[in-house]
């Protein structure tokens, strides 16, 4: 999840370079500078204050969005086991990438953008401005939100949702922020031309690699790992070579190799980690026989209650429940179960979910050799194989 954010942190700060926010760099220092110069006699103190104000009212509106959209997590999971849905996700994904592309623009009802472009005094003028941001760009950081959003809303964590949409604000707002406390340096900015439309593509890229991840419940192994590494491929050949805007300032095309060699080798990891995956844990199919049988041998048992629309619950898949280390060890005398959720209607699975009170996925349930809960080791979220071996191992202890 930190590289996750670090990513996410890097898209913020790349949205700066998009044609509806980078011009908005002067109009925000200018704004700042005149805090600056009436507040002169205290300093920097107040434009630092201001500054974490207009931080404050950015954060504030993209993380509300984000709680609010994770809060719909249930009801997306739901719907997205459905592959019509899924597939129609991924073509909204699409054709907002298509409007990154520049093949048609998202424009917002003029009331709305100048009621956004409206000034106010003091600090409130200041958390008013990190407000509206997001409204006067949404035409260009839109499509990326949006997206993000329904990524965030399949996640199902309220929590998980505010962490992505501020790292996501901190990131579009801080070097405003810091441009406004050294004003001075404004002038070193390249100036806005065909770059910012390639960065602009960038983000259509970005779009079209989440088409591709929402997909993963139809594509699977390797149907996904060949269209992840297909977006990687086109969108370096494109970046880096069939793209033809050009910009002032010599680091732009070092700027466009690095990223379509960036591209590459990304794809070939991908591809890499694919062939190089060992083997799963050999899970055991649900019925009352396994259960009672499990318990006449006394073997600790192991349930993994998780939904194809799960994301969290393929990242336990496909990381821990590959790793050797917890693929031996589950060999080492315990009876791994799975339960798919996905659908309902089973009435073995219903009741299994009332007996444990599984409220949501992944939900993993730790038997110990008595048959009973160890309830300090329930796992509600992904894992590393590491800390699942300790639970393993604390299973086989009898909880201890």
């Amino acid at each position: 999840m930190t590289w996750t954010l670090l990513g996410i942190f890097a898209g913020g700060i790349a949205l700066n370079l998009t044609p509806c926010v980078y011009p908005m760099i002067p109009i925000t220092v200018s704004y700042f500078g005149g805090r600056a110069t009436s507040d002169a006699a205290h300093g920097k103190s107040r434009l630092v204050a201001h500054g974490l104000c207009y931080l404050l009212g950015l954060s504030f509106t993209n993380s509300v969005l984000g709680v609010i959209a994770a809060l719909t997590g249930s009801l997306m999971g739901a719907v997205l086991q459905h592959p019509a849905v899924l597939i129609a996700v991924a073509a909204v994904l699409i054709v907002f990438a298509t409007s990154l592309f520049g093949l048609w623009e998202l424009r917002l009802p003029g009331g709305l953008t100048q009621a956004a472009a409206k000034s106010y005094s003091g600090y409130f003028g200041s958390l008013f401005m990190g407000l509206t941001l997001g409204v006067v760009a949404a035409p260009c950081i839109g499509p990326f939100v949006l997206g993000l959003l329904t990524w965030v809303a399949s996640m199902g964590s309220p929590w998980l949702g505010f962490i992505v949409f501020f790292t996501l604000s901190i990131g579009l707002g801080l070097p405003l922020f810091i441009l406004a406390l050294f004003s001075g340096q404004l002038q070193r900015l390249p100036r806005s031309g065909g770059w910012m439309l390639w960065v602009r593509k960038l983000m259509g890229w970005v779009l079209v690699g989440m088409a591709a991840y929402f997909l993963k419940p139809i594509l699977r192994e390797p149907g996904t790992t060949i269209a992840l590494s297909a977006v990687l491929l086109a969108a370096g050949i494109h970046l880096a070579w069939l793209d033809r805007n050009t910009a002032t300032f010599r680091a732009f095309p070092w700027l466009k190799a690095t990223t379509g060699a960036a591209s590459f080798g990304l794809a070939a990891f991908i591809i890499a980690s694919l062939l190089m995956r060992g083997p799963s844990v050999a899970w055991t199919p649900l019925s009352d026989d396994v259960l009672k049988e499990a318990a006449r041998q006394k073997r600790p048992v192991i349930i993994d209650f998780y939904a194809a629309w799960c994301a969290p619950c393929r990242e336990l898949d496909e990381t821990t429940f590959h790793d050797a280390a917890v693929v031996k060890q589950a060999q080492n005398g315990f009876v791994m179960i799975k339960v798919d959720v996905t659908k309902g209607g089973n009435p073995t699975h219903e009741r299994l979910l009332q007996e444990y009170a599984i409220k949501g996925v992944p939900t993993v349930v730790f038997l110990n050799s008595d048959g009973k809960e160890c309830h300090d080791l329930r796992l509600l979220d992904f894992l590393p194989p590491d800390q699942m071996l300790n639970r393993m191992n604390r299973l086989q202890n009898n909880c201890s």
